[in-house]
């Protein structure tokens, strides 16, 4: 497994979750990362991106000012750090390598994906 991604579990509502994803392949060094999500019965969603060098990062509008993606390219490993959980956050979460320096939000710009890491929020 190329991307494995952990931290995912159960938290109430206004909790902190801090999702990781390992690249064990370092094959995103040079190359944006990014975090999707699946809720159950919808279709797989932007969370956030961010550069090769970290130096741009970009975000769902439902995710603005309570998530933040940020990147160990030396540690060849992507962070999410979720704070203020709502419900509507549960979902399967995915991280993916970009096919360039810089990605946007469509998942067609992702190359390699991980396994998921599943979030539950509970109200």
């Amino acid at each position: 497994v190329q991307l494995q991604a952990s931290g995912g579990g159960f938290v109430q509502a206004g909790g902190s979750l801090r999702l990781s994803c390992a690249d064990s392949k370092r094959t995103s060094s040079n190359n944006a990362v990014g975090w999707f999500r699946q809720a159950p019965g919808k279709e797989r969603e932007f969370v956030a991106s961010i550069s090769w060098n970290g130096g741009r990062s970009s975000y769902a509008d439902s995710v603005k000012g309570r998530f933040t993606i940020s990147r160990d390219r030396a540690a060849n490993t992507m962070y999410l750090q979720m704070n203020n959980l709502k419900p509507n956050d549960t979902a399967v979460y995915y991280c993916a390598v970009g096919r360039s320096a810089y990605s946007g939000p469509s998942s067609d710009s992702y190359r390699y994906w991980g396994q998921g890491t599943l979030v539950t929020v509970s109200s």
